[in-house]
C-alpha cells in the first residue's frame, strides 16, 4: 500500500541509490534505469555506488553520473572507483564533444584504480576498459562486451553460463531491442520493418540456445573486433538458426532455405547486446514492453489492427480465468497480447506444480528444465491457438509466444471469417474439424477483432455464411426475423462476433472487445438481439476513450460472454455484471499517467525486488527494497470486483461457476 509520506512533487523524480530528489528530465530517465539495472541485474549493492559523485581532475572538480567502488578498497574515495557511468538524454551521440565518449575517459584516466566506464544515451551503449601502457606511459582504453557483474570476472560477460544470465529489470531491455533495431537499419541498409524481421531471426536464436544444454549465443570482445572471430561467430549462430527453422512449430514461420541476411559484424554487435541477458526468466511486463517497442513502429494499424494494451488483456483474461485444460483461441491474434497473458495465466500453475518438485528452484538442473520446457511444449500446442490474416503478424505473434517461454504455440495464417473449408488442412486436422461444419472445439475464445470504416465486407460469398450478414426486419413486439437479403457490406467485428460464438463448445466463453456503437447504435440492435438469443452475457465492461490511443480514438468496450447449450433458456433475472474503467494508465497521447496525492504529488509504493548473486556457481537469492510510482490503471480492480460478484452470485447462477 502506499504510504502518506512517500510522495513526490510533480516534475521530480526519486533517486533510486540515494532516494534524493531530482529534476525529471531525459537524461535523469536514462540515469535510473541504469541504476536499477547495476542492482537488479548486475546485484551491485546500493552502499557500493553512488550518483553525482565529485572527482577531482587537476585543479577543477567534476561530477560523475554513477560510480561504483571496489568493495576490498574501504571508503568512498576517489581512489577506491572501479566502475564509472555516464548518462545521456536520447538527441547527445557518443561523439559529441564535451558529453561523449572522450568525456567518459577522461573521468577514467583521473581515477587512478578505474578500470571500466559505460556511456550510454539509452540507443548508444559503449564499455570501455582502460589499461596502461607501459610503453609510453599513459592509458589506453579497448571497447569490450560489458561491465563484470557484483563479484565475478570479466570472462563471465564474454561467455556466459545459465546461471550467469540476468533478468531484465526496468525499461533496459527494452533499449537493448531498440538499439539493435536500430543498428541493424542504420549498418544493414534495411528498412525498418525488413531490419524488424532480421532481429526477429536472431531472437529466435537465442531464446532457442537459452533451451539448449550448452549456451553458443555469445560473443566475446576479441571476436567483435576482427573479421575472423566475427566469421567464427556467424558460423555459430547459423547453427542455431538452422535448429530454429528444423522445429515442426516453425514450419509456418520460416521457410527451409531461409538464412540470417545480416553481415557478420552485425551479427556480432545484436549478440553482444543481448547475450547476457535470459529472455526466458525476465518477467513478462518487461519483455512485454521490449517488444512493444519494436513491434509497434513496425507493424501498427494497417488494417485496423490496433493491438490491445496489456493491461486490458490482463484484465479479461483473468476475468475470463482460462485453466491448464482448457483449448483457448484467438481468431484475430495479431501480435498475440491476450494468448501471452492467457498462456502464462496457465503456465504459472503449472511451472508451481513443476517446481515444487525442484530440489533448488533457483538453481534447477540441466534435466529439471528440460521437464519444464516439455511441459510448456505439451501445454502450449495442444491447449493455445491463434489465427490471423496477416502473415507478418503470424510471425510476430509466434515471436512474441516464444518471448513467453513458448516453443510451440499453435497459431495458423488464415482468414477467420472465410467458410471452414477453406482454413488451413493443418489447423482443422488437429482440431479435429470434419466436413459436418461443427467448428466449435474451443473453450475459450478471446478477441479483440479489427474494426473500422474503411475494411468493411462486402463479398456476398462470405456475408452468406452469416446470420448477421443478412438484413433483419424488426417485429411489433419487438423481436426481429432475419429476411432472405444481404446486406451490401457489414463491419468485420459484427461477423467476428457469430464466428466467435461459432468457434466455441457450448457452455464455452468469450472475452470479445467491440466498439460501442454495436452496444448501443439504434440500427444495430439486431445484432444485440442476436447476441441475447445465443449467449449469456456475464459482464460488460465500458473502457476509457483513450483506451487505444494514440492510435485510435473508437470508444469501446469488453463483453465476457458465455455460449448456450442447445434450446438453453436463459432466466432474464440472471445479472449482469457493469462496470466503467475510468483509468487506463495512460494519456490520448500514449504518455503514462502515474497515481498522485490531492496536491498532485505522486505516490511511491514500498515494493521488494528479487535479484541473484553467484557464489560458487550457484544462484544465491536477494532481497532488495525499492521505491516506485504506481501507474493509474484501475483495471485490476474490477478484475477483484468481478471476482467477488461471481462469488456471490455463483450459488444461485451455474452460468457464473468458471
Amino acid at each position: 500500500m502506499a504510504v502518506k509520506d512517500l510522495i513526490i512533487p510533480n516534475g521530480k523524480i526519486l533517486d533510486f541509490l540515494d532516494e534524493v530528489l531530482r529534476n525529471d528530465t531525459p537524461e535523469e530517465y536514462v540515469r535510473q534505469q541504469i541504476e536499477k539495472s547495476l542492482v537488479l541485474e548486475y546485484s551491485y549493492p546500493k552502499e557500493f555506488c553512488s550518483s553525482e559523485k565529485g572527482i577531482k581532475m587537476g585543479s577543477s572538480k567534476k561530477s560523475v553520473d554513477i560510480c561504483i567502488y571496489d568493495c576490498e578498497k574501504k571508503g568512498a574515495r576517489q581512489e577506491s572507483i572501479k566502475i564509472i557511468i555516464e548518462c545521456k538524454e536520447e538527441k547527445i551521440p557518443s561523439s559529441h564533444k564535451t558529453e561523449g565518449i572522450n568525456q567518459l575517459k577522461s573521468y577514467m584516466s583521473a581515477c587512478l584504480n578505474c578500470e571500466f566506464g559505460l556511456w550510454t544515451n539509452s540507443k548508444e551503449r559503449i564499455v570501455i576498459r582502460k589499461s596502461i601502457n607501459k610503453d609510453k606511459n599513459k592509458y589506453s582504453f579497448d571497447e569490450i562486451i560489458d561491465i563484470p557483474k557484483f563479484n565475478e570476472p570479466l570472462e563471465k560477460t564474454e561467455k556466459p553460463n545459465f546461471k550467469d544470465l540476468r533478468k531484465g529489470s526496468g525499461d533496459n531491455l527494452k533499449f537493448s531491442f531498440r538499439r539493435c533495431h536500430d543498428y541493424i537499419a542504420g549498418n544493414q541498409g534495411l528498412q525498418k520493418p525488413e531490419a524488424f524481421w532480421e532481429l526477429l531471426k536472431i531472437i529466435f536464436c537465442k531464446i532457442s540456445d537459452e533451451k539448449s544444454t550448452d549456451l553458443n549465443f555469445y560473443v566475446t570482445s576479441e571476436e567483435r573486433k576482427s573479421l575472423n572471430g566475427q566469421l567464427k561467430l556467424r558460423n555459430r549462430i547459423d547453427t542455431i538458426f538452422k535448429s530454429v527453422i528444423s522445429e515442426p512449430s516453425n514450419k509456418n514461420i520460416f521457410k527451409d532455405n531461409d538464412k540470417i541476411e545480416l553481415e557478420p559484424r552485425i551479427t556480432a554487435f545484436i549478440v553482444s547486446q543481448l547475450q547476457n541477458y535470459s529472455l526466458l526468466e525476465s518477467e513478462i511486463d518487461v519483455k512485454g514492453a521490449a517488444y512493444e517497442e519494436i513491434v509497434g513502429s513496425n507493424l501498427r494499424g494497417d488494417r485496423g489492427e490496433f493491438f490491445t494494451p496489456r493491461n486490458i488483456c490482463k484484465m479479461v483474461v483473468e476475468m475470463i480465468n482460462p485453466k491448464s485444460n482448457e483449448k483457448v483461441l484467438d481468431p484475430s491474434c495479431g501480435t498475440g497480447g491476450f494468448l501471452t497473458i492467457a498462456m502464462n495465466h496457465a503456465l504459472n500453475k503449472i511451472t508451481d506444480k513443476i517446481q515444487k518438485k525442484w530440489r533448488d528452484k533457483d538453481n534447477p538442473t540441466n534435466n529439471e528444465r528440460r521437464l519444464l520446457f516439455e511441459e510448456i511444449k505439451k501445454y502450449t500446442e495442444h491447449q493455445i491457438y491463434g489465427l490471423d490474416l496477416n502473415p507478418n503478424l503470424v510471425k510476430a505473434c509466434k515471436m512474441n509466444m516464444v518471448l513467453n517461454n513458448d516453443g510451440s504455440g499453435s497459431l495458423f495464417q488464415n482468414n477467420s471469417l472465410e467458410h471452414f473449408h477453406k482454413f488451413r488442412d493443418d489447423f482443422k486436422k488437429k482440431l479435429g474439424i470434419k466436413n459436418d461444419g461443427n467448428i466449435g472445439k474451443f473453450d475459450v475464445v478471446l478477441a479483440n477483432p479489427p474494426f473500422g470504416e474503411k475494411i468493411v465486407i462486402d463479398d456476398p460469398n462470405i456475408l452468406s455464411l452469416y446470420d448477421l450478414g443478412y438484413i433483419w426486419k424488426k417485429e411489433k413486439d419487438n423481436t426481429f426475423t432475419k429476411t432472405e437479403k444481404l446486406h451490401k457490406s457489414v463491419a468485420p467485428e459484427i461477423l467476428f462476433i457469430e464466428r466467435c460464438i461459432e468457434f466455441l463448445k457450448p457452455g464455452g466463453r468469450i472475452g470479445i472487445v467491440l466498439p460501442d456503437a454495436i452496444l448501443g447504435a439504434p440500427g444495430l440492435q439486431y445484432v444485440r438481439n442476436w447476441i441475447i438469443n445465443h449467449t449469456q452475457v456475464i459482464a460488460s465492461v465500458d473502457l476509457h476513450k483513450d483506451t487505444f490511443q494514440p492510435k485510435n480514438g473508437t470508444q469501446t468496450s469488453v463483453l465476457i460472454l458465455k455460449k448456450k447449450n442447445s434450446n438453453e433458456i436463459i432466466d432474464n433475472k440472471t445479472p449482469i455484471f457493469f462496470c466503467i474503467v475510468d483509468k487506463i494508465g495512460h494519456d490520448k497521447r500514449g504518455n503514462i499517467i502515474y497515481k498522485t496525492d490531492p496536491e498532485g504529488n505522486e505516490i511511491l509504493i514500498k515494493k521488494t525486488e528479487k535479484t541473484f548473486i553467484n557464489e560458487k556457481g550457484k544462484k544465491i537469492p536477494k532481497y532488495i527494497n525499492t521505491k516506485s510510482k504506481v501507474i493509474d490503471d484501475n483495471t485490476s480492480d474490477f478484475v477483484n470486483l468481478f471476482k467477488k460478484w461471481k462469488v456471490d452470485n455463483g450459488k444461485k447462477f451455474e452460468v457464473l461457476d468458471f
